[in-house]
This record gives structure tokens, C-alpha cells and sequence, in this order.
């Protein structure tokens, strides 16, 4: 889901919530991360400007491990049981 402006008032009753119910007295303040698969920077600028909560906001893309690379490391690691477990 793409960045919504409601996500920081979330995060920020989530922050308060933590910090006043679990958060101990020698501990710093929360902070709170918010990970999208895109945002328009200009909406996230708009969004923060006022807010008081430490807030980062991180684009994020998802990447597959390619089929070929997870085959081969399944052979791998069945050849590696095989070979132990007759071992012992």
C-alpha cells in the first residue's frame, strides 16, 4: 500500500501509547518507522512538517530470490542431510 498522510496520526497514537504504558524512565523516546512500497515525497513532506514524533518513512521493494538460486541450495542442503545423517 502506497503512503496515506493517516499512517503518521496512527504511528503517533502508537508512539504515545508505548511510551506511556511500556516504555521504562531511563529508556529514550520511541520512534516510529513507516515502510511503503512508494510515496510521493511531497505528500510525505506536507505530512511531517508538524509533526513532533521522530517519524522516518522508507520506500521499500520487494525482490524474489530467483528460482534457479533457491533450487539449487535446496539440492545443497538435502545432499548435506543425506550425507550427515548416514554418517553417524
Amino acid at each position: 500500500m502506497d503512503f496515506q498522510p493517516e499512517f503518521v496520526g496512527k504511528m503517533d497514537m502508537y508512539l504515545e501509547a508505548l511510551d506511556r504504558d511500556v516504555k521504562r524512565d531511563n529508556e529514550n523516546p520511541s520512534i516510529g518507522i513507516i515502510l511503503c512500497p512508494s510515496a510521493d515525497r511531497s505528500m510525505v513532506e506536507y505530512t511531517l512538517s508538524r509533526s513532533l514524533s521522530p517519524t522516518m518513512i522508507a520506500e521499500y521493494q520487494r525482490m524474489l530470490i530467483p528460482q534457479e538460486v533457491m533450487t539449487r541450495s535446496l539440492q545443497e542442503y538435502c545432499h548435506f542431510l543425506k550425507t550427515n545423517t548416514n554418517t553417524q
